[in-house]
């Protein structure tokens, strides 16, 4: 798990760094660096955090 997957905490705003056409996605859950995000143009996705960096999204982006 990359480092900052693991500050990926529910509520965490965050853009998958090869699929900006799925928006900006909220964390659900992770569990052992298997992200679940809600995207609202993709919905419910796991995301393995070994394999792919989420992006974070700060508020005033």
């Amino acid at each position: 798990m990359t480092n900052i997957t693991s500050h990926l905490t529910p509520g965490v705003l965050v853009r998958h760094p090869t699929r900006p056409d799925w928006g900006t996605g909220q964390v659900q859950s992770n569990i052992d660096g298997r992200v679940t995000v809600n995207f609202p143009e993709q919905g419910k996705v796991v995301i393995d955090g070994n394999m792919i960096e989420l992006i974070p999204v700060f508020q005033n982006e």
